[in-house]
């Protein structure tokens, strides 16, 4: 029999949910009361029980998709893996029985030995298919936020908890592990490239852009200052700003330094090199720099573009170009 899978009321304002993740697929045998999916709403994220022992025969709502409470996102059919299992029992007895009854002369002894040194042969290499084929462990919860948060899935990260439980920690690890990938791994982007990757925002990431904007509407915003040693970076203008004055006709500032560790910056930490665009998040693979110069009568903001492929002359050169002309401009107003 049938048993539909409905999705449950999590909250008495809450009219709809996300399907995170599904953590079994189409017919895989479920136990009653294990965890059959992760949902989230703008709240919280939690797991969806199966109701019944059974086989998952149908999923009608994919990951990412949203249902609303009470909608029925699949079926479980009760029982089909246990009729299955008896009806290929039954089905080996006869077969075991006629071979007991079969005369064991000499010549088809061979065959008979040949079939059963096949069956190990086959068993084994049957079983890594059936093993790759087994239900993820338990996703704890903690774990499951986090996945929802970063957009990922939980056969993408390595479970080390107890019964192959996916932890929090183990998620944790491999975001990190990830954020540090385009600083050693990620291979260099062509020349110009303006290429961006758009993903899709989860209920509670919604909800949690939705505030953010509402307090930066409405509350007092705080400005903080840190300070860093430049001495470095001092006396290497002063060793190079002779030459680099001679070979390219404009000195050496701080904005060079300034952009290019911008750009590291945000290849080291590609969430902020983002915008949100309708109900997605856009990462940008390219980094255009905005940088304030004086135009007699106030400052512009002129945008360094691509500025991960230019060279500290190129930047400074770029910065005295976009002087001059805002200096020009202000002479004309």
């Amino acid at each position: 029999m049938a048993v539909e899978l409905v999705v449950p009321k999590v909250g008495e304002s809450i009219t709809e949910v996300q399907i995170v993740q599904w953590l079994v697929a189409e017919g895989d045998r479920v136990e009653r009361d294990s965890n059959l999916a992760v949902i989230e709403t703008d709240k919280a994220t939690v797991e969806l029980p199966a109701p019944v022992a059974g086989t998952l025969t149908k999923i009608l709502v994919g990951p990412g998709k949203v249902a609303k409470v009470g909608d029925v996102i699949g079926y479980i059919e009760e029982g089909v893996a246990e009729a299955a299992k008896n009806a290929a029992g039954a089905a080996k007895k006869p077969a075991a029985e006629a071979k007991a009854e079969k005369p064991s002369d000499k010549p088809s002894e061979k065959p008979a030995e040949k079939s059963a040194a096949s069956q190990p042969a086959a068993k084994s290499a049957a079983q890594p298919a059936q093993e790759s084929k087994a239900a993820p462990g338990p996703v704890m919860p903690a774990a499951a936020r986090i996945l929802a948060e970063q957009g990922l899935a939980a056969a993408d990260v390595k479970a080390t908890g107890p019964g192959n439980r996916l932890l929090k920690e183990d998620v944790q690890r491999h975001v990190e592990a990830k954020a540090q990938a385009p600083l050693t791994a990620a291979p260099p982007a062509a020349a110009g490239d303006r290429s961006e990757e758009t993903v899709p925002m989860s209920m509670l990431r919604k909800k949690v852009a939705e505030r953010l904007v509402s307090a930066h509407q409405n509350a007092a915003l705080l400005t903080t200052f840190n300070e860093i040693d430049m001495t470095a970076a001092m006396d290497l203008r002063k060793r190079h700003q002779d030459n680099f004055v001679k070979k390219y006709g404009t000195k050496l500032g701080f904005m060079s330094f300034f952009v290019k560790a911008a750009v590291d910056a945000l290849k080291l930490v590609p969430q902020i090199n983002a915008e949100i665009r309708g109900e997605s998040i856009v990462y940008k693979r390219y980094y255009d720099i905005g940088v304030a110069v004086g135009g007699g009568k106030g400052l512009v903001v002129p945008i360094i573009r691509n500025a991960e492929r230019l060279g500290f002359a190129q930047v400074e050169l770029a910065i005295a170009d976009f002087g001059k002309r805002a200096q020009a401009n202000s002479l004309k107003l």
